[in-house]
């Protein structure tokens, strides 16, 4: 069943907020992350009289910050695509089908730039872009 209801002004202005905040939250912890990452060297980590298990841990507290980047990183460009559509007046809208998204989902995960069917049918074919080509 297709929603056919737009967000109200309220849920709208909410979600806005709610977006806007998270982006800030991302932000920070994208700072935060990168400081730290920065102010540790691999002598600091690892000591001066570091063996192969010390250096193991060290890359592996490396690789963790770089996963926690990465992943804010991706979750931001979301949040800023989100942010384009409030702009356009497309938030709310799916991208693939152009049904209204509902409220309860945009509540849910206010990212959402799929109807709950046409995110389904993705995660079921798993189809999530372009197929490479040589």
């Amino acid at each position: 069943m297709v929603n056919t209801v737009p967000l109200s002004s309220d849920q709208l202005a909410e979600l806005t907020a709610r977006i806007a905040s998270r982006k800030e939250r991302l932000l920070e912890e994208i700072r935060h992350v990168l400081a730290r990452s920065g102010n540790e060297r691999y002598a600091d980590l690892v000591g001066e009289a570091g063996d192969a298990g010390d250096a193991s841990v060290a890359a592996l507290l490396r690789d963790v910050a770089e996963a926690e980047v990465r992943r804010d990183v991706l979750e931001l460009r979301d949040v800023v695509a989100a942010q384009g559509r409030i702009g356009t007046g497309r938030f709310g809208v799916c991208i693939d089908c152009g049904a209204r998204i509902g409220y309860p989902r945009l509540a849910a995960y206010p990212t959402a730039k799929r109807c709950l069917a046409c995110q389904q049918e993705r995660e079921k074919t798993g189809h999530y872009g372009p197929r490479p080509t040589l």
